[in-house]
Formats: structure tokens, C-alpha cells, sequence
């Protein structure tokens, strides 16, 4: 494995908003696993653990990570090194749990609407490794901080009971999900090349688009670039919900923005959002918690986007892309005033001196002979999200500069 790491570089990520309201908002006895690619190698990792929409405080009781079964002898014999175990214990089995600590200890607590950084952990991996990271919490825990995103590299496991340090969840005590909690940021001291492309949106983005950017990536042979992902359903640019019915669409721009752009070895970042300002506002009449008056003109939408994300995104030395906002046609919602506000604000997109460059996802998905729709095979059904096959289709037409 090469020697020469030099720096801390993001490897995975994602965004934490909070979790939709159900009647049950806490767990108790709960593992949670959740399998990442690696897109570095690298000798170090460190891991970013969110309670940021948190109202209490939460505790990892405990919190392990392995690569998945079927690693290297050698890769797990080096990992394990660092906890010292015999060595005897390395044929029992592959796969080999090496503690996360907080200060040296096992247990970790995140403060209420805070972040915390665990300590670095030396282990070993290798570009396309899959780690699992597994986190038990043995207490009564406020699920409040975590975001659902989908995708063929996304979604994890839960489990009642603690199997931090099994290879497998029982069968009959687990379930898939694609909610992920707490975890927030993967980094790996890595390789002084190695850079991060910032994907920041709301449900578009924490759909499948950004997992098909990071295939695409493997496919084509981008080996210095980790896609990380900061997006939340249902969010807006200038607003956002005070209401539990809408609580899981999150914080806004001005909020969020700041918070989810402190990604190590960042070098630019692509902001696609804006759909849900103008899809929104129904009128109180309609609901109460969507008034016309959040109904935002293109100025000011282009004005968020201008001082809560360019600007802050300029002083971190960021490159930043604009995308376009995709066809909204046969939404519940649809008119034709949201449609010129879309319209007006791609444009401004396009060709906006602020930006280095557009990637033209609205171009990329719309119809050829009616361009207000989806292209034959790219509508998902609902006339808003796009279907599989566009969203690779907005992988690929992201341009190989922001990828090497």
C-alpha cells in the first residue's frame, strides 16, 4: 500500500435534517449498519456524527467499523493491529470490528443541535474496499438527526439488539433503510491528489444522481474524486417549516448551507435547488402552512443563491456549478406563473457571471419536441422526480473537469 498520505479528504457524506414525525420518535437497544465504498485508499479514518436537529443529547454506546466480509487476510491483519488483538483470533473469522472512540472512549455523546469528530482511527483501505460502520445505542435515543436518500450505493440496515460486531444482522431482528442517523462524514488521510465534488440539493440530489456520478466515475476511470452528497428532501432556498407535518424537509439555505459545505478537501460543489420554492406555496386556504406569500420572485431567488451559497462557497476557495431546475409539468401543483419563474431562473443559471460553470440537468432530461416534460423514459411517474434511467442521465452530462 503506497506511503505517501498527506491529508484528509471526504470520502462519503451526506446531509442531516430531521426525521419525519411518527408516533415513536425514539429507540432503544438499536444497532445501525450502514456499508460505504471507498473511493480512496488511504491508512486513517475519521468519522463526522450529526445531532444537529437533534433536541436532546444522544449517545453511541458503542461504534465499530470493518471491511466487509471477503478483505484481504493482510488488510485485516494490519487493521487489527491497532487494537492490538491476538493473532491467533485472525482465523476465526474475516471480519475484524475496530473500535470508533470519542477522546479515547468507546461511547460517544453528541449534543443537541451540535456535530462531533471522533477520533482517528488507523485502518487501512483500499480504493473500492467496502467498509461497514455499525453503531449501537443501548439507551432510549432521540431519532431526530438523520436523512433518507436512495440510490444503488445507498442504504443500510437496523437491527434490535447489539450486533455492532457481528458480520451479519439476524435475519428475523433486521430491516433495510434508507434512512441514514447520526453518521454525517467519512474521511480517510489519503493521497495529496485525492479532492471531494461537493452534490448539494434537496430531493433530486438525495435521490439516485449522485451514486450514478460515483459509478460513473469507477467506470471512466475519475480515481482522485469522492462524490459527497448534501442534500434534503423537501428543502427550500429562502424558507423553510416551523410544523411537524413538514418538519423532515428541513432547514433552510441560509441555515443549511454553511453547515454542510465543511467537507475536507473539498474542491467545488454543484447546487441544484430551488424546485421547492417554487412548487410550494398553495395558498392558506389549500393549507395552512404553505401561503402564497412564500411565493418567491426570480430576483429573489437569485439572490439567495448569490449571497447564502456563492459567496460563502468563494471563501472556502470552492469552484461552483449551477444546475438547472428540471421540468415540473403534470406536478399536482403545476401552473404556468411556476413554470416562468423556472424558466426565468435557468436561464439566470446558464449564463450567470458568478457561477464557473452550469450543468445543464433541465437540458439534459427535457423533451426535445415539448420541453416544459420529462423526455419519453425519464419521468418517474409524479412529473417531478426523474425515473432511474434519467438520473444516470444527469450523472453523465455532469463535465469531466469538476471530475479530475
Amino acid at each position: 500500500m503506497p506511503q505517501d498520505f498527506t491529508k484528509w479528504v471526504a470520502c462519503w457524506g451526506n446531509a442531516t435534517s430531521i426525521n419525519n414525525r411518527q408516533e415513536a420518535t425514539y429507540a432503544k437497544d438499536l444497532t445501525l449498519r450502514y456499508p460505504i465504498r471507498m473511493r480512496f485508499s488511504g491508512n486513517k479514518l475519521r468519522f463526522h456524527f450529526s445531532n444537529l436537529t437533534g433536541t436532546e443529547a444522544v449517545t453511541i454506546s458503542e461504534a465499530c467499523v470493518a471491511i466487509k466480509s471477503g478483505a484481504t487476510e493482510s488488510g485485516i491483519a494490519e487493521n487489527h493491529a491497532a487494537e492490538n488483538l491476538a493473532a491467533e483470533n485472525l482465523a476465526k473469522s474475516d471480519y475484524r470490528p475496530v473500535s470508533i472512540t470519542f477522546g479515547g472512549n468507546a461511547q460517544g455523546t453528541i449534543p443537541a443541535g451540535e456535530e462531533i469528530l471522533s477520533d482517528e482511527i488507523p485502518f487501512n483501505v483500499t480504493a473500492g474496499d467496502t467498509i461497514e460502520i455499525s453503531l449501537y445505542f443501548a439507551n432510549f435515543t432521540q431519532m431526530n438527526a438523520g436523512t433518507l436518500i436512495t440510490g444503488p450505493l445507498s442504504g443500510g440496515k437496523f437491527a434490535y439488539g447489539n450486533f455492532a460486531r457481528s458480520s451479519e444482522l439476524p435475519v428475523n431482528l433486521s430491516r433495510a433503510t434508507n434512512w441514514f442517523y447520526f453518521l454525517n462524514t467519512i474521511d480517510v488521510f489519503t493521497e495529496s491528489g485525492n479532492f471531494a465534488l461537493v452534490c448539494y440539493g434537496d430531493s433530486i440530489t438525495a435521490q439516485d444522481w449522485p451514486d450514478y456520478l460515483t459509478l460513473r466515475c469507477e467506470r471512466d476511470g475519475f480515481k482522485n474524486v469522492a462524490i459527497i452528497r448534501r442534500a434534503v428532501c423537501g428543502t427550500r432556498i429562502l424558507r423553510e417549516y416551523s410544523c411537524i407535518t413538514y418538519a423532515a424537509y428541513g432547514l433552510k439555505g441560509a441555515t443549511r448551507f454553511p453547515i454542510e459545505l465543511s467537507v475536507a478537501g473539498a474542491k467545488a460543489v454543484i447546487i441544484q435547488h430551488g424546485i421547492n420554492d417554487i412548487i410550494h406555496p398553495v395558498g392558506v386556504e389549500v393549507n395552512k402552512f404553505r401561503p402564497w406569500s412564500d411565493m418567491p420572485t426570480v430576483e429573489e431567488m437569485e439572490e439567495g443563491v448569490r449571497e447564502l451559497y456563492v459567496k460563502h462557497a468563494r471563501t472556502l476557495g470552492l469552484k461552483v456549478y449551477s444546475g438547472t431546475l428540471l421540468p415540473i409539468f403534470g406536478w399536482r401543483t403545476y401552473n404556468e406563473n411556476r413554470d416562468v419563474i423556472r424558466n426565468a431562473f435557468n436561464d439566470w443559471l446558464r449564463a450567470a457571471p458568478e457561477f464557473d460553470g452550469c450543468v445543464d440537468f433541465d437540458k439534459a432530461l427535457r423533451s426535445a419536441s415539448e420541453p416544459l416534460k420529462f423526455a419519453e423514459g425519464f419521468d418517474s411517474g409524479d412529473h417531478l422526480h426523474p425515473s432511474a434511467k434519467a438520473y444516470e442521465a444527469m450523472a453523465e452530462c455532469v463535465p469531466e473537469e469538476l471530475l479530475k
